[in-house]
């Protein structure tokens, strides 16, 4: 269990402060929710009902589709882009391992089992973290449509208007503005790193270069 735990705990950690910070969000969306029905005459809920409620929903996923276009939008371009002197880019004039044809290895080393098979599903494969973040963004983004719409919706109904479908929604500014406001600051947070990496340090992170590395090193190896 502790060689586990010592494995796995940057994973573990991770989805250790999401299941909190998703706690902390669902506690302060409550409050903030009920504060609005009240200022509005109506009675408050519960918080069973709050996180059935599209209120809850549309604040989730508006955030999960940035974090997840964000990630794969970077793992596809750092396929073909550079940024010299980066730890977070392959070195533009060097050989990089991630570049290896893996039609080439030996299958009888402890291979993952489609590079083992070859054909079809090693063509998948070489390309599955891409693929499955992009799939993650578009199931956030249209959970983000659906459950947005229904709150759309029920402010539209409360002002005497009318609700709207999930793709109404999709062309209305508000999603728009969702999106956008939460697209600008990953891609913001992500080119800061890029850039940053090449003068800053992190004594032993992988996302670092070593400390003593030249600033014109490209890689974090």
């Amino acid at each position: 269990m502790l060689r586990f735990l010592r494995d796995q705990g940057l994973a573990i950690t991770m989805f250790g402060i999401f299941a909190a910070t998703l706690i902390g969000l669902a506690f302060a969306g409550w409050g903030a929710y009920n504060e609005d029905l009240v200022d509005h005459g109506e009675p408050s809920v519960e918080l069973g009902e709050y996180l059935s409620s599209p209120n809850f929903g549309e604040a989730v996923f508006e955030n999960w589709e940035s974090e997840f276009l964000q990630m794969g939008a970077y793992v596809f371009l750092t396929v073909f882009l550079f940024s010299r002197a980066s730890a977070e880019s392959k070195d533009p004039d060097g050989d990089n391992p991630s570049d290896e044809d893996p039609r080439g290895a030996d299958k009888r080393k402890d291979v993952p089992w489609p590079v083992r098979r070859g054909g079809f599903a090693l063509v998948v494969y070489e390309y599955s973290l891409t693929l499955v973040l992009l799939a993650f963004f578009l199931a956030s983004f249209a959970l983000h449509a659906v459950t947005g719409a229904g709150d759309y919706s029920q402010e539209q109904i409360a002002h005497g208007g009318e609700a709207v479908s999930a793709l109404a929604y999709m062309g209305t500014s508000q999603f728009w503005y969702e999106s956008l406001q939460n697209w600008q600051s990953e891609f913001l947070a992500m080119g800061t790193l890029i850039v940053l990496s090449i003068v800053l340090r992190q004594r032993g992170s992988p996302e670092s270069k070593p400390v003593a590395a030249s600033h014109a090193h490209t890689g974090s190896g």
